[in-house]
């Protein structure tokens, strides 16, 4: 028996959070020589920008369910290169549990596919405009992996039950 759990990551904070961080990291950084291309991602929702943006997301979704493939339902039998549609608010997960899967964990597993889709598109954009600080992203979308797979396999623990004495 399984049960499901269905993460919603919406899109509007995911494009806020990217922005912010490579806004903050650009202007923290304004002695360097492209400072203003890492700070850009924020600054401006120009149509090249914001279409990295979503590029980058949909590549870091798309990355994300391979890895989780063995808990998505295979109902789907389509596919296409549509990124993400840019009338979706949302993202949608819907993940097939074991009926011993302590859901007291969702939260986190929410936290790690966010901070997955976040630091793998920034890695993307700082592989653009600053690729000697990329790997950090890189490091960290990984560490969000292992953070994903530990919360994924918490599982409530077993209680005992009273034997049966058959007389």
């Amino acid at each position: 028996m399984s049960k499901a759990l269905t993460i919603t990551l919406y899109k509007s904070e995911l494009i806020y959070e990217i922005q912010n961080k490579t806004f903050l990291t650009g202007k923290s950084r304004e002695t360097g020589s492209n400072f203003e291309q890492v700070a850009n991602m924020q600054a401006s929702d120009e149509d090249e920008h914001q279409n990295q943006i979503l590029r980058s997301i949909g590549n870091a979704y798309d990355s994300l369910r391979a890895k989780l493939s063995s808990f998505l339902s295979g109902d789907e039998v389509t596919a296409n290169n549509i990124q993400i549609d840019t009338n979706e608010i949302s993202i949608v997960a819907v993940l097939t549990m074991p009926d011993n899967f302590n859901f007291g964990v969702s939260e986190a597993v929410k936290g790690a596919l966010h901070r997955y889709i976040v630091n793998t598109s920034l890695f993307d954009w700082y592989v653009i405009a600053k690729p000697d600080e990329a790997k950090v992203y890189s490091d960290l979308s990984q560490n969000d992996l292992v953070e994903l797979r530990e919360a994924l396999n918490k599982r409530i623990r077993p209680t005992r039950t009273a034997p049966v004495i058959v007389p």
